[in-house]
């Protein structure tokens, strides 16, 4: 699994946990749309550390807590 694909997961999961919508996750952090389309899709190849950024505090989470998750335990996540 690629990092990309681990991140866009994470965030879907704690959207649903959080019973927030995508659209409300990207006007509290005034993310473009289309900024967060290519992110949570497949063609996504890599991810920013600054839009991660900004994203976890949109979801009012520590880095730590975003990134306390097995999917990022994976031996083989492939970093781009």
């Amino acid at each position: 699994m690629k990092l990309s694909t681990a991140v866009a997961l994470r965030i879907s999961n704690i959207l649903r946990e959080k019973n927030m919508s995508q659209y409300r996750l990207e006007k509290n952090i005034a993310m473009p749309h289309n900024t967060m389309k290519t992110l949570m899709s497949e063609r996504n190849n890599g991810v920013n550390l600054k839009t991660v950024m900004q994203i976890i505090r949109g979801l009012d989470m520590t880095t730590a807590q975003f990134f306390d998750d097995p999917i990022f335990e994976n031996p083989d996540l492939e970093i781009e």
